[in-house]
């Protein structure tokens, strides 16, 4: 979970400039059950699909400009907005165990028939729940690149104020709620002023992997600020419950991912999800290999993602198979 000081999630996918369209940015179909689903597409249709499960709080265009690198892998990426978020209807009895159904109506709608999983930041959970509960052999490979730990491997292992957030989204939603709005209105007034926009240049300068260029840095600012004006189109009740199911039990047991296998790319000195919460469960899944990467934080993950995508989707693993039930 993210700090309360940060409304904009990690854009370590967001690094270069989007092309997409805003109709592939902004589509929708209807779930089984009567809600609706949004996503955003990155690529070329007819390219290896790949599910991206986007970070907290955030929605389908973390993934904006992401066509660049897409189209040199040869991957179509799909980002779902989750429960609440963006253009997915809100329901405040979903739990993350419910997520995978939405990914497999998902690759139903877009005739999807085998495709990658890679969960970022927030999405880690939501990604280990496709490992587990998608039929295996619909999945041709899991990540999960500078995810978030389990709460249960040691919350002392979070900054404090990571702390206080988590306690505040569980004893104090409305209150939490109201600190997200606030935080949501100063985006806004911030990116209304040169001075303010000036600011969070220099937030994400901070941030930032020093092979990043000032164009890169401007670009991340235009993303994020729409990122996060759109991950809170429907209020803070989504943000709120996904913080209180991201900091509790997740409802995985780690021993019962029999997926072979779930790959890990972390960087060492992250700071948002320490890297002992992930250690805590690579070591309990049966399948996994984690990667550390010593240099790197939460922000500048992203500068290995060419390596992260090769490893996650290699060419030998992109055989086509009919969709079917395990």
């Amino acid at each position: 979970m993210k700090s309360h000081k940060i409304p904009s999630p990690c854009n370590y996918l967001s690094t270069t400039r989007c092309v997409s369209s805003i109709a592939r940015d902004s589509q929708t179909m209807r779930l089984p059950d009567g809600r609706t689903l949004g996503f955003a597409e990155c690529g070329r249709n007819g390219d290896y699909p790949l599910m991206f499960m986007h970070g907290y709080p955030s929605c389908r265009l973390e993934t904006l400009g992401m066509d660049e690198i897409a189209h040199r892998h040869n991957i179509r990426i799909i980002t779902p907005d989750r429960n609440g978020y963006g253009l997915t209807t809100f329901n405040p009895n979903l739990r993350i165990r419910d997520w995978p159904a939405d990914i497999q109506a998902l690759a139903r709608h877009l005739n999807l028939e085998r495709f990658a999983i890679l969960g970022g930041s927030g999405g880690s959970p939501y990604a280990l729940a496709c490992a587990h509960l998608l039929p295996h052999n619909t999945l041709s490979g899991v990540g999960i690149m500078a995810g978030a730990g389990p709460w249960e491997a040691g919350a002392h292992h979070m900054s404090l104020p990571h702390r206080i957030s988590a306690l505040a989204a569980h004893y104090w939603p409305l209150g939490y709620g109201g600190l997200l709005s606030w935080l949501v209105w100063m985006l806004r007034r911030a990116l209304s002023s040169p001075s303010g926009a000036r600011r969070i240049d220099k937030w994400l300068d901070d941030r930032s992997s020093k092979l990043d260029s000032k164009d890169a840095t401007n670009v991340r600012r235009e993303v994020i600020a729409r990122q996060v004006l759109e991950a809170f189109r429907q209020g803070t009740a989504p943000a709120v419950h996904d913080a209180q199911l991201l900091t509790s039990i997740w409802g995985i047991e780690f021993e019962d991912v029999t997926y072979d296998k779930v790959r890990i790319w972390h960087g060492a000195q992250d700071a948002n999800a320490p890297v002992q919460m992930v250690r805590y469960m690579a070591e309990r899944l049966p399948h996994c290999e984690l990667q550390e990467f010593k240099d790197d934080t939460h922000f500048t993950l992203h500068r290995h993602l060419d390596r992260i995508l090769t490893e996650l989707v290699p060419e030998h693993s992109r055989t086509p198979i009919e969709l079917t039930d395990r």
